[in-house]
């Protein structure tokens, strides 16, 4: 198998473990006294939101599953959602870096060892998606898996 191929299940398993850190969130965030102040049409809008990112989430790793062989290729339209997987994290890690203070929310060892977490997942996973967006799928020199 291609290092590509097991790279992009692995970016997979990564989709759904953010998955798991996200229905987290709204626990671990307050989102319910948080958002209490809000006009109902915010609060039902942030929600709406919030689904919709997981399911897109959800769709990036079920693409995954079922195409990683045809991304890992080359084939161009695979290459095309790889892109986009990864231009999808590129900007969340940039939102992450420069929009977001979480540091008000880190107050536990445990937020801050998850903080740091996602933010290694999500640069593992514009590494695996941008290479597969390039094309790199026989040129993986750090990977000896062949």
């Amino acid at each position: 198998m291609n290092p590509l191929t097991l790279a992009l299940y692995l970016g997979a398993a990564i989709h759904f473990g953010i998955l798991s850190a996200s229905a987290l969130t709204p626990r671990a965030l307050n989102w319910r006294e948080t958002l209490a102040p809000l006009p109902p049409l915010l609060r039902r809008m942030f929600w709406v939101y919030g689904v919709f990112i997981v399911l897109i989430i959800i769709c990036f790793a079920i693409l995954t599953l079922l195409h990683a062989p045809a991304m890992a290729a080359g084939e161009p339209v695979a290459r095309s959602v790889a892109a986009v997987i990864a231009i999808f994290w590129t900007a969340r890690l940039l939102v992450q870096a420069f929009v977001f203070d979480a540091r008000p929310w880190l107050t536990r060892r445990l937020y801050r060892i998850g903080y740091h977490l996602l933010t290694v997942a999500f640069i593992v996973l514009v590494a695996i998606y941008g290479c597969a967006a390039l094309g790199l799928g026989e040129r993986l020199p750090l990977l000896p898996l062949r």
